[in-house]
């Protein structure tokens, strides 16, 4: 058995508007499986499919009190592309933010709702992965999170160093997940989160099994609303384990 990481959930005091935000930014469809819930996916995307990690906003009322530990990095091709996207963010909503990253070459912003995202400058790894270069989330021990990811998931290990560790889908396409080391400590629930979901046929309880063998934990919470399985990774980063598809 195994799983598969198939997109990123965000938490959104509006979903449907900050929806359209990040379908504009990233030149995606919008639709909707239910009120409160927008998904955003490429035009004729056909879910799942390694090659994109979809993105689905869910209404939740708490408001954003803290750094995310999760963000999107974004691809751009030249240094016009990364100031032309960074001004066309800014058009649709995005503002520039500051979270301690003094002078660097990438462009740290925030969307309507403060979530923190980077504009990149051109780098030649990400000339293939679409909009989005990678998913990243901070971390203390990057070495341990790519760990537990690399036996939790079927994708490949790139590079592991003690401040970071990369990986990407075994078919070599799309984002890659980044884990990065940082300072500052995870406080209450994460606004944005990974999904993931084993394949076609595999026993959903016994993945979960197997997750927590890895040192997935159970973060504690109400699972009577949900028909699928919250855990935790080892520094308690919340992710969901979906129903296989």
């Amino acid at each position: 058995m195994t799983t598969r990481l198939v997109q990123i959930n965000m938490k959104a005091r509006d979903d449907s508007a900050l929806g359209r935000f990040w379908a504009e930014a990233l030149g995606w469809g919008v639709d909707s499986e239910g009120p409160g819930v927008t998904n955003l996916e490429p035009v004729g995307f056909a879910y799942p499919d390694p090659a994109a990690l979809c993105i689905d906003l869910v209404a939740r009322p708490e408001p954003k009190t803290s750094k995310n530990r999760v963000h999107l990095d974004l691809a751009t091709t030249s240094a016009v592309h990364q100031a032309e996207l960074v001004e066309r963010l800014q058009a649709l909503g995005a503002t520039l933010a500051d979270v301690g990253q003094g002078d660097v070459p990438w462009t740290v912003m925030a969307d309507p709702e403060g979530n923190e995202f980077c504009v990149l400058e051109p780098r030649p790894l990400y000339r293939d992965t679409g909009p989005i270069a990678a998913v990243v989330v901070d971390c203390a021990d990057p070495r341990e999170l790519a760990r537990f990811w690399d036996e939790a998931m079927d994708w490949t290990l790139h590079e592991v160093a003690d401040d970071h560790a990369r990986m990407r889908s075994a078919k070599g396409v799309g984002p890659y997940l980044e884990f990065v080391r940082t300072p500052d400590t995870k406080s209450g629930w994460n606004r944005v989160h990974l999904d993931v979901r084993p394949y076609p046929g595999d026993d959903p309880a016994a993945e979960a099994d197997r997750l927590r063998a890895l040192g997935a934990t159970d973060p504690g919470m109400d699972r009577s609303a949900v028909h699928w399985t919250v855990l935790a990774d080892p520094e308690g980063n919340e992710f969901c384990l979906l129903a296989p598809r």
